[in-house]
C-alpha cells in the first residue's frame, strides 16, 4: 500500500489556519480575511513582492502556536478559547513605550510567547515557506515600541511582516465587531505603539475599500489560482495531526494512532487502497474540531455537564466545516468529521445511524473509540487491554458499532506488540538521540514535569534535566512543546 499522505503545502496552512481561528475564539475566516488584508496593506506600504507574500503566509500562520501552548493559557486564563478571544476583542489602547520596561514580564506570559514563536516558526520552516516569514513568525509579539513580548525588538529590528499582520488583524477584528469609523480609531491609538503610524497612514484611505471586498457575495481570498511556488510543494499531512494533538500533552501521537489503526483496519476488511488511503488522512485530522475545546474542559473528569458535553458535540461539526474550506482535504475531513457517530444514531454531531455512516468513517469511529479508551487521561488511567476489549464488545452488542469493523480492527490492535525504545537513525545533519534521551523525551512529550519523569525512569531529577537541556541541544529547540512537535515530525515518539 503506497504510504503516501503528502498534500499541498497551501492546503496545509490552511488546515492550521482553521486550527488556529478556532483556538483564538474567531470565525473560521478571520485568518484567510487578514491574509488578504495583509498583502493590501503590504502592497500599499511599497513593499516587494517577497515581503507582500511573507505578510500573507505569516497572517495564515500567526495563530499556529496556540495549540501548543492552550495548557498554560488555560492556567493563566482558565479558558483558553474564550480567554484568548476577549484579549484580541480588547478596546484598550497600548501605553506607548518611552523607556526600557521597569518591571520584567511574568513568567508566565514569557513562556507561552515562546511556546508560541517557537512552534509557529518551526512549522514555518518545516513547511519550506521564506525565511521572512519564518523570522516574522518568531517575533510575532514584538511591537514599534518595544513593549511587546518578549520586548527584545523594536522599530525596525522587528520584521514588516509582524507589523503588517498586527494591524490586519485589528482592523479585520474590530471592524467586524464594532464598526469601520471604531476600527480606524483603535488602529490610529496603537500607531507608533503596536505598529509604526506611517503604516496606518498608508492604509487608512483604503480601508474601507478593502473591507467591501472582504464582504462581498464572493469574497476575494477564496481565488487560489496564483499561489507562489513555496505553497505548491508537498508536506506530510502528519504534520496538521500533530499540531492538533500538542493542545494536550496526554494525546501526543493520537491522531497518527487512529489514522494508523482505522488504515490497517479497513485493509484487513478489504477495503480497496484508495479508500484505505483516504481512511489514513481523514484520522490524522479528525480531531481539527478539538481546538474550539477549552482544556478545561478536556481535562475534567466525566460525567460533564450539559453545557460542557454540548461543546464537545460540535467537535465534529468544526471538523466538517473545514472540508468546505481546504479544497484539498475535503473528502477526508467529511470522513473524519463520523469520528464520533454511531451506528445506533446514539453519536454526534449529526446522529447518522446504520448505512448512512460512509464504510470509511466507521472505521475512523472504532478506531478512534479504541486508541481513546487506551490513552490515560488527567482523570484517570488508560484502560487494560481487556477492559477495553470488554468495552468494544458492549459496543458492538448494543449495536454501536459493526461486528465486522471492530473484528477487523481489533485483530490489527492486537497484533501491534509494543516495539522497544531504540536510537532512530538520524537524517544528513540531524544529531542522534541516545536510548535515555529518547526516553526522557517520551515522558515529557506527555506533559510530565521533572519529578514525574524521574520517578518513571528510577534517576534524578537533575539528569532528568541534563538529559532535556541535551535533547533540546541535538533538536534545536527551547521548549518542550517544541521537542514534542520535532521528534514527532521526525518519527521519534
Amino acid at each position: 500500500m503506497s504510504d503516501d499522505s503528502t498534500i499541498a503545502v497551501f492546503d496545509a496552512v490552511r488546515a492550521l489556519a482553521f486550527i488556529g481561528d478556532l483556538s483564538m475564539g474567531q470565525p473560521t475566516d478571520h485568518s484567510l480575511r487578514t491574509a488578504w488584508l495583509a498583502g493590501m496593506i503590504a502592497t500599499q506600504a511599497r513593499a516587494d513582492a517577497s515581503q507582500v507574500e511573507a505578510a500573507r503566509h505569516v497572517a495564515l500562520l500567526r495563530w499556529s502556536g496556540c495549540t501548543a501552548n492552550a495548557q498554560e493559557f488555560a492556567d493563566f486564563l482558565d479558558d483558553d478559547v474564550q480567554g484568548r478571544q476577549a484579549l484580541l476583542a480588547s478596546q484598550k489602547p497600548r501605553a506607548k513605550q518611552q523607556q526600557p520596561r521597569s518591571a520584567p514580564l511574568p513568567s508566565a506570559m514569557l513562556a507561552m510567547a515562546d511556546i508560541h514563536c517557537e512552534i509557529a516558526g518551526d512549522i514555518a520552516n518545516t513547511l519550506g515557506l521564506s525565511a521572512d516569514t519564518e523570522a516574522a513568525l518568531r517575533a510575532i509579539f514584538e511591537t514599534y515600541d518595544g513593549g511587546g513580548v518578549p520586548g527584545l525588538l523594536q522599530g525596525d529590528d522587528v520584521p514588516l511582516a509582524t507589523y503588517v499582520v498586527a494591524l490586519a488583524s485589528d482592523l479585520e477584528i474590530f471592524s467586524r465587531l464594532y464598526g469601520l469609523d471604531e476600527a480606524l480609531a483603535l488602529a490610529r491609538g496603537r500607531a507608533n505603539s503596536v505598529y509604526p503610524g506611517a503604516l496606518v497612514d498608508a492604509s487608512a484611505p483604503w480601508v474601507a475599500t478593502w473591507m467591501k471586498a472582504l464582504d462581498a457575495p464572493t469574497p476575494p481570498w477564496t481565488d487560489v489560482a496564483d499561489q507562489p511556488a513555496s505553497m505548491l510543494q508537498r508536506v506530510g499531512l502528519e504534520l496538521v495531526g500533530d499540531v492538533i494533538d500538542l493542545k494536550l500533552p496526554w494525546m501526543t501521537g493520537y491522531s497518527r494512532r487512529v489514522a494508523q489503526l482505522a488504515r490497517d483496519g479497513s485493509a484487513r476488511a478489504g477495503l480497496d487502497e484508495a479508500l484505505c488511503h483516504r481512511t489514513y488522512k481523514a484520522g490524522l485530522i479528525h480531531g481539527i474540531g478539538r481546538a474550539s475545546v477549552p482544556n478545561a474542559i478536556w481535562n475534567a473528569p466525566e460525567p460533564l455537564p450539559a453545557g460542557s458535553l454540548e461543546r464537545l458535540r460540535l467537535v465534529p461539526y468544526w471538523t466538517s466545516r473545514a472540508a468546505g474550506q481546504i479544497d484539498g482535504l475535503a473528502a477526508e475531513a467529511e470522513i473524519a468529521s463520523f469520528a464520533f457517530e454511531r451506528r445506533d444514531g446514539s453519536g454526534y454531531f449529526r446522529g447518522r445511524s446504520g448505512t448512512a455512516m460512509p464504510q470509511e468513517g466507521q472505521f475512523i469511529a472504532a478506531a478512534e473509540r479504541w486508541v481513546s479508551l487506551r490513552t490515560r487521561r488527567p482523570w484517570r488511567a488508560e484502560f487494560t487491554e481487556a477492559e477495553a476489549l470488554g468495552c468494544m464488545k458492549e459496543d458492538v452488542e448494543a449495536g454501536r458499532f459493526d461486528q465486522n469493523v471492530v473484528d477487523a480492527l481489533l485483530a490489527c490492535a492486537m497484533s501491534h506488540a509494543p516495539s522497544p525504545s531504540k536510537p532512530v537513525a538520524p537524517k544528513s545533519g540531524e544529531q542522534a538521540l541516545s536510548e535515555r534521551e529518547l526516553e526522557v523525551l517520551r515522558c515529557i512529550s506527555k506533559g510530565e514535569n521533572t519529578k514525574e519523569v524521574a520517578r518513571a525512569l528510577g534517576i534524578s531529577p537533575r539528569t532528568v534535566r541534563t538529559h532535556v537541556e541535551r535533547v533540546f541541544l541535538k533538536l534545536e529547540c527551547s521548549t518542550r512543546a517544541a521537542a514534542t512537535l520535532k521528534a514527532a515530525t521526525r518519527g521519534l515518539i
